[in-house]
């Protein structure tokens, strides 16, 4: 219990400073900032270097002193998300190919999905999975705050069902995790100064998804699946929105906008940080259900509650214009409100 509050503390102090650190380096070079919203405003992308290495570092040292051995799964699961935050680093430096992207983040969940010793349909099944919310996680880093904050909540609830299953090493890197992500979003609260870029999104995204695949690992199928759709209820929610707003619209998959779910609340009237504050809180709800699932305090019908949610919702937010209206006489109008639209 000591090494863990001890581990999580600095986690959160050296990721923040760290954080501020690069955020100097990248406004003094230029190095991957970009200028964000109308007014112009100079943010780096340099935050998921930060998150990364401190998750590592931090974890490492701590096996090394042998207070938390990590095993080889989880040796194989830190190393394999290490490689999708080059992957997402590079991205950030000069744009990745897609098809690039998700034949390296395939490759690192295979190695996972290896390590975790899966039937092959359930690990071929399993990194899929992983793949689409890695990628889920980075297309929903369109907003101040959101992707730090679902993550945290996200991560401190994989680390419960962890350690309740007895998966002490991969509990300790989620908090780990956790805490460096809760570091980092002192500069990423609205009004942001440092956003994750792709590094922080696919690492964070990968070392979720996978550890979420860990958890569930020999459970019965519908309270397993429910789990892994409840933990990432948020950002699997998010990804379907998108994919059917755009398909209706007959916009193409990937070429980006304003249309997730942080925009189409934001057209609602919340705030950046009204929204954050939701969207964690959706979080919390879906990491609580995961939990009671992965023990069995709910029973395998409770798996259908995330996904009538998550549909309800959907439903919901398709009928917010995001698109922009046609007037007479006029070009069409963008209608979104929004800081960053990356995806």
């Amino acid at each position: 219990m000591s090494y863990g509050i001890a581990a999580a503390a600095t986690a959160l102090l050296v990721a923040s400073a760290l954080t501020a650190l690069l955020r100097l380096v990248a406004l003094r070079t230029g190095f991957t900032v970009r200028r964000i919203g109308r007014a112009g405003r100079r943010t780096p992308r340099l935050g998921g270097a930060a998150v990364a290495t401190v998750t590592a570092a931090v974890t490492t040292v701590g096996a090394s002193a042998g207070l938390t051995p990590l095993g080889s799964g989880t040796l194989t699961l830190l190393i394999a998300a290490g490689v999708v935050a080059a992957l997402g680093f590079l991205d950030d430096v000069r744009p990745v190919g897609a098809r690039a992207r998700v034949v390296v983040e395939a490759g690192a969940a295979t190695f996972v999905v290896h390590a975790a010793q899966l039937d092959f349909l359930v690990g071929a099944l399993a990194v899929l999975w992983i793949v689409f919310v890695t990628n889920a996680c980075r297309f929903i880093d369109t907003s101040d705050g959101v992707l730090g904050t679902v993550a945290v909540v996200t991560a401190l609830g994989l680390s419960a069902c962890a350690a309740a299953g007895g998966l002490g090493p991969l509990a300790a890197i989620l908090g780990v995790l956790a805490a460096a992500l809760t570091g980092f979003l002192m500069h990423n609260w609205y009004p942001a100064r440092m956003h994750l870029g792709g590094c922080g999104s696919l690492f964070t995204g990968f070392l979720l998804a996978s550890a979420a695949v860990l958890v569930n690992a020999g459970h019965e199928a519908l309270p397993g699946a429910g789990s892994l759709f409840a933990v990432t209820i948020v950002v699997t929610a998010d990804a379907a929105l998108v994919a059917v707003s755009r398909r209706r619209a007959g916009r193409p998959l990937f070429q980006g906008g304003a249309d997730h779910i942080a925009h189409r609340l934001r057209r609602l009237g919340l705030t950046p940080a009204g929204v954050a504050v939701v969207l964690g809180v959706a979080s919390l709800g879906g990491a609580v259900t995961a939990l009671l699932l992965h023990d069995g305090t709910l029973g395998p019908l409770a798996a259908l509650w995330p996904v009538c949610a998550a549909a309800g919702s959907v439903a919901g937010l398709l009928r917010v214009p995001v698109y922009g209206v046609r007037r007479r006489g006029h070009r069409p109008v963008r209608t979104a409100v929004v800081d960053v639209a990356r995806s």
